[in-house]
């Protein structure tokens, strides 16, 4: 058997999220019926995470394994063929039969992406979350700063994000190595929040997201949010923020030797 990664770009709308389901169009499962396709097998395929529906990614990593002679090129130009345009196979290319997409990631980069303008123009309100009148951006940054480091982050776990009552394991203990909090724009008017950790509970960051905003409609104080990140209690923590303003940014399998790498 090869083992195959595949990096792979999906705008999330249409879709109910990466995992496949029974009754739902969701991203690989259309990668799995388009391999199918290709070499007569079912490959199952490896994410290295779960987006949620409406969540985006610039950069999914994957992997399946085949016993297909298929040419990584060919694997390359046959699923962009068969796939919808909302999903792209940017990236294909032989394994170790070691290499694990999920197990051996290092860093998972997400970034989220909102707009403060009176108006959302139509071309952005798939790909941002509409906050209009947010201004309080040096509290959301160092709001933000606080997550780094190792914490708990049950305050900002959705439920059903593991099984409670399992013995052993990290828990809700993840560690953020890198977060960023810039405009993307001339205007300042479209911003972006990056988090990035050695893994995310279930809506980890749009829960994060949701509670900074809070901060940024001055609802909720930089110390504030500080409490609610030590509280581990998901009651005191903002609204989920919605789904489309999130991408997952990038997958690393080696943890990058310095913070400037993590904005490439």
């Amino acid at each position: 058997m090869r083992n195959i990664k595949l990096t792979i770009s999906y705008d999330g709308t249409e879709f109910a999220g990466w995992q496949r389901q029974p009754d739902a169009v969701t991203i690989q499962g259309e990668i799995e019926k388009k391999l199918k396709v290709m070499t007569s097998e079912d490959n199952l395929v490896h994410g290295a995470g779960r987006t949620d529906a409406g969540v985006h990614a610039f950069a999914m990593s994957a992997h399946f394994g085949t016993a297909s002679a298929i040419p990584v090129d060919a694997f390359n130009r046959g699923l962009n063929s068969l796939l919808p345009a909302s999903i792209r196979i940017i990236h294909v290319e032989e394994v170790a039969s070691s290499f694990h997409a999920r197990i051996d990631a290092s860093v998972k980069v997400y970034r989220y992406c909102f707009t403060t303008a009176k108006i959302c123009i139509p071309t952005r309100r798939l790909y941002c979350t509409h906050c209009p009148g947010m201004h309080s951006f040096e509290q959301i940054r160092q709001a933000l700063s606080l997550v780094r480091g190792v914490h708990d982050f049950s305050s900002f776990e959705a439920v059903g994000s593991r099984d409670l009552t399992r013995d052993g394991g990290r828990g809700a203990v993840r560690e953020i190595f890198y977060t960023a909090f810039n405009c993307l724009d001339e205007n300042n008017s479209e911003w972006y929040i990056d988090i990035g950790g050695d893994g995310f509970l279930r809506k980890m960051v749009r829960n994060i997201v949701g509670t900074l905003f809070e901060v940024g409609y001055d609802r909720l104080s930089v110390n504030g949010f500080a409490t609610v990140l030590k509280a581990e209690d998901r009651s005191l923590a903002g609204p989920t923020a919605p789904a489309c303003g999130l991408f997952l940014k990038k997958v690393y399998y080696e943890k990058p030797s310095d913070i400037a790498s993590f904005s490439l």
